[in-house]
């Protein structure tokens, strides 16, 4: 991997035989959602999840600091790069019988709808139009799978070709390295190539592009996916749901189009990526390919942005933090109506001064406490908001945003922690 690559020391084994139906993943995921556990036995095969749980673990596999991550993706999005394509890629080593119940997926909660792949990419490529991105995929029986197509790009590749009466070539893959998997959560115009997003920040990052191969259907996927499925989109509907999303709470059951799986490739002692739903890893995942938007557009509107993180509190979806260094009064407003436009599902944000570390929960409490006043509350009724936010009803949403920085005409040492550190030309 992919997989293999991020597992190292400190790894929790599960070596016992573990029973798809069981809970009992889902339970030793959430014992400790930081550590990396690995099911050396899920229905004959190995798993692994709580993989990119953190923003530690991601920072690692992309080869860059904590802090840079969010640039990192934004820079690779501005500049894509070519991938490199290669003869015999790794995910072809061995063609697996099309079994899919036979495959190490759980079933992560008591009302979920059945075994859902979590950690799953799609890609496809319609006539020269790529596009790589997450989808929860609910296995039906060996050979089918139910798949939740929200309104975006492959919706639309598949909305188009189901009015042309034709099915849509897919391939679906399992274990793909971190870049290609927060290429897949990215906001980006319709038709752009996602593997080109991860092929630069894997350049940046390792110094190689990324290597992908075509499968038999003439798609090009990362190379070294420990799982890659040959499959289409038919023309069939069939009801998928409930699932547990990442609010933690289930979201209802749809009518969704049914994939029909052609062929299983495998590595050599492949390892089944497996995303907690409503976990931490499903929070990284989902949620931080988010903030480079918010970033940018917040940017847009006042210069100088220091960073930008959505919450865990918040599901790393719903609640959000910019901290920003004003040049006069009003950046706090902007900002905040900036960040809305950035991620239209945040339904919180709160603005703070660039002395404020946005990844410590108690500083931006301090600073929403110390720093403002109810009247420097912005709320916004009736916007479009997330379908996964249960208090919304599935229709619209009010959002809030919180100007918790210092006014620029007061004593900023009014505002500022006491230091034990003597200001310079103070003398006792």
């Amino acid at each position: 991997m992919a997989v293999e690559r991020v597992l190292g020391a400190g790894v929790v084994r599960i070596p016992g035989h573990v029973v798809s139906d069981s809970m009992d993943v889902s339970r030793a995921l959430m014992k400790d959602q930081e550590a990396t556990v690995l099911f050396e036995d899920l229905n004959g095969s190995k798993a692994a999840g709580n993989l990119f749980s953190t923003r530690e673990k991601i920072a690692s596999a992309l080869g860059v600091p904590k802090e840079g991550i969010v640039t990192h993706l934004m820079e690779a999005i501005a500049s894509p790069k070519g991938c490199e394509i290669v003869e015999g890629p790794e995910f072809r080593s061995c063609e697996k019988d099309v079994r899919l119940l036979s495959l190490p997926v759980p079933k992560f909660f008591p009302e979920d709808g059945g075994r859902y792949i979590t950690a799953g990419v799609i890609v496809v490529d319609l006539d020269g139009r790529k596009n790589v991105s997450f989808h929860r995929m609910m296995i039906m029986d060996d050979r089918r799978i139910a798949v939740r197509l929200v309104p975006r790009h492959l919706f639309t590749l598949y909305k188009e070709s189901k009015a042309a009466g034709k099915e849509l070539r897919v391939s679906i893959c399992v274990g793909a390295c971190a870049e290609v998997l927060l290429a897949a959560a990215t906001s980006m115009d319709f038709g752009s190539d996602e593997l080109e997003v991860a092929s630069a920040m894997h350049l940046k990052g390792h110094g190689t592009p990324l290597k992908v191969g075509r499968c038999d259907n003439g798609i090009l996927v990362p190379a070294d996916c420990d799982y890659v499925m040959e499959a289409r989109i038919t023309l069939a509907e069939t009801k998928e749901g409930p699932f547990v999303d990442i609010t933690g709470t289930y979201d209802f059951e749809r009518q969704q189009p049914v994939i029909e799986v052609d062929k299983v490739w495998t590595r050599k002692d492949p390892v089944f990526h497996l995303v907690l739903p409503g976990g931490y890893e499903h929070y990284m995942l989902m949620g931080l390919p988010r903030e480079p938007m918010i970033l940018k557009t917040v940017r847009q509107a006042v210069p100088r942005v220091r960073s930008v993180r959505l919450t865990e509190g918040g599901c790393c979806w719903l609640n959000g933090v910019v901290s920003i260094a004003k040049n006069k009064e009003g950046d706090g407003v902007n900002a905040i109506m900036a960040a809305f436009t950035g991620h239209p599902s945040m339904k919180q944000v709160i603005i703070v001064d660039d002395d404020i570390d946005i990844f410590d929960d108690r500083q931006v409490e301090w600073a929403v406490a110390t720093r403002m006043q109810a009247d420097r509350i912005l709320m916004v009724p009736g916007a479009a908001g997330s379908s996964l936010d249960p208090s919304s009803h599935g229709k619209t949403t009010w959002k809030v945003g919180y100007d918790a920085t210092m006014p620029l005409d007061a004593d900023p040492s009014l505002f500022r922690k006491a230091s034990l550190e003597r200001p310079c030309g103070i003398t006792s």
